[in-house]
């Protein structure tokens, strides 16, 4: 694991949804906004870490829509009051993409692949993805920051994953608002 981060004028935050700024669905999909729930300490996190980074991302796959559980003409509903919660307590969310695209398609802007980062990249032309940080829960997320080239960050209850491949965490944290509090300092 990596011992430090040093934040850099170009360096973006990148934030996978479930399971680090929301509560994981019981039924697996958040697909109605009554579904979603900031994790407690969430939502000030990212004001913090907006504050510290160029710009702040959301990147998500979001099968639901490939499975036709949920229209991609609803999606607006979930994503759409992130932003202003985020914005009213102080912080920003430049963007939120997502991938609709079901895991046996392995399309491109589904992570693990790097379309995301690099869709980011082209509308944020000042940011640095060697100099980037992605925070997710899952072993995909992992693979795409480092596929990306960025710092990768595991929270949550995931910690087996760093214990089965060290090579693809850098840092661990119970939750987004644990790496919020201590990024600054690493």
């Amino acid at each position: 694991m990596q011992r430090y981060i040093k934040i850099h004028n170009d360096s973006a935050l990148f934030l996978d949804r479930d399971g680090v700024i929301n509560i994981r669905s019981e039924g697996g999909y958040v697909l109605q906004p009554a579904d979603f729930e900031f994790i407690d300490g969430s939502c000030q996190a990212i004001v913090t870490l907006s504050r510290i980074f160029c710009h702040t991302f959301i990147v998500t796959n979001q099968s639901c829509i490939g499975k036709r559980l949920m229209s991609e003409t609803r999606r607006p509903d979930i994503h759409n009051p992130l932003q202003p919660s985020v914005a009213d307590a102080g912080g920003c969310i430049g963007a939120i993409y997502h991938s609709p695209y079901l895991p046996e398609s392995n399309h491109f802007m589904r992570k693990p692949n790097i379309g995301m980062a690099l869709r980011a990249r082209r509308d944020y032309p000042d940011i640095n993805l060697k100099h980037s940080i992605m925070v997710g829960d899952s072993l995909t997320d992992m693979l795409f920051a480092k596929r990306a080239g960025m710092i990768a960050v595991l929270v949550g209850s995931c910690s087996g994953i760093a214990n089965q491949h060290p090579q693809l965490v850098d840092f661990y944290f119970r939750n987004l608002a644990e790496f919020a509090e201590l990024a600054p300092f690493l």
